[in-house]
């Protein structure tokens, strides 16, 4: 039986390791079906008994494309639109970065091109030729097949959420009530973070765009919106945008417009993220994650799993702190406390229980005496 067992896990083991490998070329893709089946499955839960479960994972899912998808198509083509009509002005000799230049040689003593650099830049990295062109179609090609595995299984995962939940339960060999444990701690951790990422990018979109709209950025606006969507990714998401325009302030003949702009994003933009974004975590979370720990999550989880794992580092720093927890309540916690008797305490106490006779010793009629008499 025993090694019927240990057979039966051994290719379990195997099978499980084969299906990681599977997984890992698209485990982004994976990470992020699985998120937004968490973020939906309430509402699957709300309007399956009217719509049916295949009906309501389909319109969700239909619904969460449209809602992630255009807006992103939307934003990519007038970022587009306004990069070409910046290079555009460049070429012409409208927008000359001698100012950027001049400041840079004052600051630091040493005489920059910066014109020569983007130049130098968009050579090594191809754009314009054929191994670029090649590079962006496939880049392409990849995250289309990623989108489509994405929205694929998130249709599967709330579908038959229920139906996992309940196989992994049954399989599991844990007690039940450790399982609950262990659901309710990353149920609270996974939302805290889905909150955090969502708050703290709108707040740190606003608080970059108001800079903007104040140091008379042109699209301001647009910029802003821009913003609180890269927002969602630490300590560079926002710098994508008010960086570019701080140079462009300066390229402009603006140098005290572009310096403000860039000292109010380096303290006051970036200050919101490090600061909101920790403490946001821990304020809605029953665990109170250490803001460092959460930190270490956010980016360790964006080396390892990529942009998905600006969600996923800090849940795993979670769950291990829910799995310990738990350990500890349930197998440290529970165990009988040592003797606290002294030796001596110990050897008086068995004198007198040898002196002092039992209820076993003295005389009279026993159970199994009583019943004989009676039969």
């Amino acid at each position: 039986m025993d090694r019927a067992r240990a057979i039966v896990l051994g290719l379990a083991g195997a099978a499980l390791l084969l299906s990681v490998l599977l997984v890992l070329p698209f485990l982004e893709f994976f990470l992020l079906a699985v998120l937004l089946a968490y973020a939906l499955h309430p509402i699957q839960k709300q309007y399956e008994p009217v719509f049916g479960s295949r009906i309501t994972a389909g319109g969700l899912v239909i619904g969460a494309a449209v809602a992630i998808v255009l807006p992103v198509l939307w934003l990519l083509r007038i970022v587009i639109r306004e990069t070409t009509r910046f290079v555009r002005r460049v070429r012409n000799g409208d927008i000359t970065f001698t100012e950027v230049e001049t400041w840079i040689f004052d600051l630091t003593g040493e005489e920059v091109d910066v014109l020569g650099t983007i130049n130098n830049v968009i050579r090594e990295t191809g754009i314009g030729t054929i191994d670029g062109a090649l590079g962006v179609f496939g880049t392409i090609t990849n995250l289309s097949i990623g989108i489509a595995l994405t929205l694929f299984l998130l249709y599967y995962f709330l579908k038959d959420g229920d139906k996992f939940n309940r196989w992994l339960r049954m399989t599991v060999p844990l007690p039940t009530h450790i399982q609950g444990d262990l659901q309710r701690e990353l149920h609270d951790v996974i939302w805290a973070v889905l909150l955090s990422h969502v708050l703290i990018a709108v707040i740190q979109g606003f608080v970059a765009g108001l800079g903007l709209i104040v140091l008379g950025v042109p699209n301001a606006v647009f910029w802003t919106i821009v913003m609180i969507v890269l927002a969602v990714l630490p300590i560079i998401g926002s710098f994508l945008v008010w960086g570019p325009a701080a140079i462009y302030l300066f390229s402009t003949g603006q140098p005290v417009a572009g310096g403000a702009l860039l000292l109010y994003g380096a303290i006051v933009v970036s200050f919101s993220d490090d600061f909101l974004r920790p403490l946001i975590i821990e304020r809605h979370t029953e665990t109170r994650l250490n803001p460092g720990a959460i930190v270490l999550g956010i980016l360790g989880g964006v080396y390892v799993f990529g942009f998905i794992g600006i969600f996923f580092g800090p849940v795993i720093i979670g769950s291990l702190r829910a799995v310990l927890d738990i350990y500890r309540r349930e197998y440290v916690q529970a165990t009988p406390a040592e003797p606290t008797t002294t030796p001596e305490e110990a050897v008086a106490e068995d004198i007198q229980s040898d002196a002092t006779p039992t209820d076993d010793a003295q005389p009279g009629p026993q159970p199994h005496d009583t019943a004989g008499g009676d039969e």
